[in-house]
């Protein structure tokens, strides 16, 4: 679906054709649901039937008068959203219905989509407008009707369903502030299922040079900054940590960044994204088993390039940078070995025990670059980096590590508005003493306990004294829970997160990071 696509209006729902016209109803116990007048009459009924209750999901679906503009009228129910007190909670729950009227559309065949927006009385207190249901129905219909087929060929038929084509959002009043919800929506959307396509594609169709040319282009046609740092000046620079990794391939490693500078100096966020496009782990070699969702190992770097197309689009008043370094982590036959002892950009030393975890060899390179050339206010990684987290979170929530509180606030508050939640686990000496050599700075494991915060511990030896925070998103990334907007294989999480992050940072949030104290 194009981005022009996705329409508002004021006119009255049932004057347009459409394939699928929507009413959103909202459960009251014990009495009928909340609905528009133009359904209440067959509301009423299936009502008084049973057979509609306005619970979570629940659907009527009826055939108008021939000579009705709509070809099929679905009322879909909302759940009891009107008594909802946790506002992340409702927001989820529109987010959510999004997502079932993609998959209702792709039911019913329907190439549009016309959609009433509930009425604000119907809706929590906290979520009671106009433009943050139709930002939270956007994404979730643009999010619900992604679908991933560059690659099918013979085995695609004339009779799949190609998705949405048009979306028109109707509402009475405030049509200009409905309309910039629905562009946040749509900007955050549509930026996760970049991320998703990035994910999507196979080893040998995203490399190193494919981050680097999709930054590349998004930069002329946004006017953000573009560099790349490429082998040689790797070298120069001494990023020990990506050049190790990439020893064993033959594609060279890039590291891609991206610049957006307010028109007046302002304080900058700095996010760095793991951008691994396959992991094989290297000589300590991964199991066959699986080892295909190793071109999933990039989902930090397709996060943040990702959500650099809606800060481009939105132009926030806080700067943001972002840095992939990407390469494939390969045995080839100059493979760094276990045992071998390397010098990240910052001059720390480190043994390598585990060639599998070098994810945190080359984000100590990018963080410690980005904080000495760019002075951020503050730092966030998000990368693919631990199977422990999965064991500690299941796929429900990001492990946040970090040593700022205030920031840890705002990235809690992100991840609940986007449906993306994040759990804080703690970092201290005891889980940083596991990961001493005894011939070098630091080792790359700490072993198998806690494994997800000695990870962590590796990466705080990069950034000094500067507010940062480490997402862990191998249990989200792919296989994240089940919703009604996240389909099978990658979900783009901490897009959306990312992107919240930015719209809400403001001046006193920045000042709190500066002098708020970590544990």
């Amino acid at each position: 679906m194009k981005k022009n696509r996705i329409t508002t209006t004021n006119k009255a729902a049932e004057t347009f054709k459409t394939d699928l016209l929507v009413y959103l109803a909202v459960e009251v116990k014990d009495k009928m649901p909340l609905c528009p007048k133009a359904v209440q009459t067959q509301v009423k009924k299936a009502w008084e039937l049973k057979d509609f209750r306005g619970k979570t999901g629940d659907q009527l679906l009826f055939y108008p008068p021939a000579k009705a503009p709509a070809k099929r009228v679905l009322v879909l129910g909302l759940g009891p959203v009107n008594r909802e007190e946790d506002r992340a909670a409702a927001l989820e729950a529109l987010r959510e219905a999004g997502g079932r009227l993609a998959k209702a559309c792709e039911k019913a065949r329907a190439k549009d989509l016309v959609i009433s927006l509930p009425a604000p009385k119907h809706l929590a207190p906290g979520i009671a407008e106009y433009p943050v249901a139709a930002e939270m129905l956007t994404e979730g219909i643009i999010l619900g009707d992604y679908r991933f087929v560059k690659y099918k060929e013979t085995t695609k038929k004339k009779t799949d369903y190609p998705g949405l084509a048009a979306v028109k959002l109707v509402c009475p009043e405030g049509l200009k502030p409905v309309r910039e919800g629905v562009r946040r929506g749509r900007n955050a959307a549509f930026a996760a299922c970049a991320s998703r396509d990035m994910a999507n594609e196979p080893g040998n169709g995203w490399t190193s040079a494919d981050f680097a040319a999709y930054a590349k282009v998004l930069a002329k046609e946004t006017g953000l900054t573009y560099r790349c740092i490429e082998k040689k000046e790797m070298e120069t620079l001494g990023m020990g940590g990506i050049l190790a990794v990439n020893q064993g391939s033959s594609v060279p490693p890039r590291m891609v960044i991206l610049e957006y500078r307010p028109e007046k100096k302002t304080e900058t966020i700095l996010l760095v994204g793991k951008g691994l496009t396959f992991d094989s782990g290297g000589i300590s070699i991964k199991p066959s088993a699986g080892m295909e969702d190793m071109k999933y190992d990039m989902c930090g770097g397709a996060a943040v390039l990702s959500a650099m197309a809606a800060v481009a689009e939105e132009k926030p008043a806080v700067g943001v940078v972002a840095i992939v370094p990407a390469t494939d982590n390969m045995s080839g036959s100059n493979a760094v070995h276990p045992g071998d002892i390397i010098r990240h950009f910052n001059g720390v030393t480190s043994e390598v025990i585990n060639t599998d975890a070098e994810g945190r060899l080359i984000l100590g390179d990018a963080m410690a670059f980005g904080i000495k050339t760019y002075t951020p206010t503050c730092v966030i990684d998000a990368a693919t980096l631990t199977g422990a987290v999965i064991i500690g979170l299941g796929h429900h929530y990001t492990g946040l590590v970090s040593n700022n509180d205030a920031l840890v606030r705002q990235l809690e508050a992100a991840g609940s508005t986007s449906g993306e939640p994040v759990w804080r686990l703690p970092l201290d000496k005891n889980f940083k003493k596991q990961i001493e050599s005894k011939v070098a700075d630091i080792k790359n494991t700490g072993g198998r306990p806690g494994g997800t915060i000695t990870a962590a511990a590796y990466l705080s030896n990069f950034v000094d004294n500067t507010p940062w925070a480490h997402l862990d998103i191998a249990g989200t990334a792919w296989d994240f829970t089940e919703k009604t907007y996240i389909p099978k294989g990658p979900s783009g999480t901490a897009t959306r997160t990312f992107i919240n992050l930015i719209r809400n940072w403001e001046t006193d949030t920045v000042k709190a990071v500066k002098k708020s104290k970590g544990r």
